[in-house]
């Protein structure tokens, strides 16, 4: 039967046709004719039936979705990236605003609201990291390091950035995608610092060897990606200064109201997650990174993202919000600009503003502090478990290592029991850090109530056995 796909009007033998006849060819097959047999399938697909109805199709995805388990219907320690924690319902009521959820570019006009809910994020992330000039976010936190190593080594005119060893491996691929190969122009080598085996912090003697003249930038991240607090922080800065390099440090901004923000302890550029402020945990799609400076320009040079600032009108004492210094930016100048930052998460930033909105500087210190007290309670109680141990037991926020027995069943065996039990465990470390052996990294946040911390003590002490 001749007819169209539900959602594709044009998909009858009749448009096909009259879209061939307009393109002046005879069949679909001349328009790839530059393609080599060798690179053509001719093999038959076993596709399924095509679902000719809105009710098959829902049925149809309804069942996949149903598949998944998810943080909703079990209890999840896992963190690593991406974090549980609570998101209040007027971000999502604002965010999903046709206002803000259909606009994309309209005139200065049209898009004066928007502009204005921007400005007010960078305004509040700024206060938040006491840095004064803010980007509107990129895609993720692996892409704000890669910007932000690629400002430092132009700023510098050096090709090497320091990382620590102890990094989110994903985060670090995103990096070294951002790095670029070595045969191409603007190439940075990373290289990682080692770490102190007593206290996870970066070991400063490494540090030292490893800083000279050819060094753009030291990175590192506090709290670490292992939860650690570094509290080497401002030696950290000062080592990297009297060398010549920026320093950049990775902050978890749910951490910024129990921990000195960046600014404090001399950084140059603060770089970050958006995620934890008003956004779902979700997968295939950006889930936001900041970056932040001093107010100079020397900084605001080599931005690649868009910015918000003020202006004055032709009214006097009227104020306008607009975008500045968009030339640099991919969108103004495409290839020609600093980075390449394509389709971005903005629409997370009304969320991200939202959230800061409502908490302000007191619901920071609350929220801080709860996650403390919580993640160190659960650290204490797992601690306390035969063939557990902590490597590094004070002196963390939100996650924390906890050492499985290795003569016991591995961390992959564990999580799959605690699965059974309507329990995710840590993330498994065993393969990316395997000095640490036996590892998973546990993540406990203010949705963690005690009766939660204590469930997973009772079940844990069960599996491992």
């Amino acid at each position: 039967m001749n007819r169209a796909h539900p959602y594709m009007a044009n998909s009858t033998e009749e448009a096909k046709q009259h879209m061939l006849n307009a393109i002046g060819v005879a069949t679909v097959d001349e328009l790839f004719e530059q393609i080599p047999d060798e690179h053509i399938t001719t093999r038959q697909f076993d596709l399924p039936e095509p679902l000719t109805s809105e009710v098959e199709l829902k049925r149809h995805l309804t069942g996949v979705l149903g598949k998944n388990r998810h943080c909703e219907d079990n209890l999840s320690f896992l963190g690593g990236g991406t974090w549980q924690h609570h998101v209040p319902a007027i971000c999502d009521e604002i965010w999903t605003r046709s206002e803000f959820l259909t606009s994309v570019w309209g005139t200065a006009s049209s898009d004066l609201g928007r502009n204005q809910a921007w400005f007010e994020f960078a305004s509040q992330m700024g206060e938040l990291v006491g840095m004064d000039f803010v980007g509107l976010p990129v895609y993720s936190w692996g892409a704000a390091v890669g910007h932000s190593m690629r400002m430092a080594s132009r700023m510098t005119g050096r090709g090497r950035v320091l990382v620590p060893v102890l990094m989110d491996p994903q985060r670090l691929d995103v990096a070294r995608t951002y790095a670029g190969a070595p045969e191409q122009e603007g190439h940075i080598k990373i290289e990682q610092v080692g770490y102190d085996a007593a206290t996870g912090r970066l070991d400063l003697d490494d540090l030292s060897r490893r800083l000279d003249d050819r060094v753009a930038a030291v990175y590192f991240e506090n709290p670490g990606y292992l939860g650690v607090i570094e509290d080497q922080a401002a030696e950290i800065a000062r080592m990297a200064r009297a060398a010549g390099a920026e320093t950049i440090a990775g902050v978890d901004p749910t951490s910024l109201g129990v921990i000195a923000p960046p600014s404090a302890y001399g950084v140059d550029i603060a770089v970050g997650t958006t995620q934890p402020l008003g956004v779902h945990m979700n997968g295939g799609g950006g889930v936001g990174g900041f970056i932040a400076t001093r107010d100079e320009e020397r900084y605001a040079r080599e931005y690649p993202t868009l910015q918000v600032s003020l202006t004055d009108t032709t009214h006097e004492g009227e104020r306008a919000f607009g975008l500045a210094l968009f030339q640099q930016s991919s969108y103004g100048s495409r290839e020609e600009g600093k980075d390449w930052t394509g389709n971005s998460v903005y629409l997370w930033a009304i969320a991200n503003a939202a959230y800061m909105s409502v908490l302000g500087p007191n619901g920071f210190e609350e929220l801080g502090g709860a996650i403390l007290r919580r993640s160190h309670y659960a650290a204490h109680q797992l601690a306390t478990l035969p063939g557990i141990t902590l490597p590094w037991p004070a002196g963390f926020f939100k996650e924390f290592v906890v050492q499985f027995d290795a003569e016991g069943p591995p961390v992959a065996e564990i999580n799959r029991r605690l699965r059974a039990h309507g329990i995710f465990g840590g993330r498994d470390l065993s393969s990316d850090f395997p000095d640490l052996g036996q590892s998973a990294l546990y993540c406990v946040t203010e949705v963690h109530g005690r009766a939660d911390i204590d469930r997973l003590t009772e079940v844990l002490e069960g599996v491992t056995r």
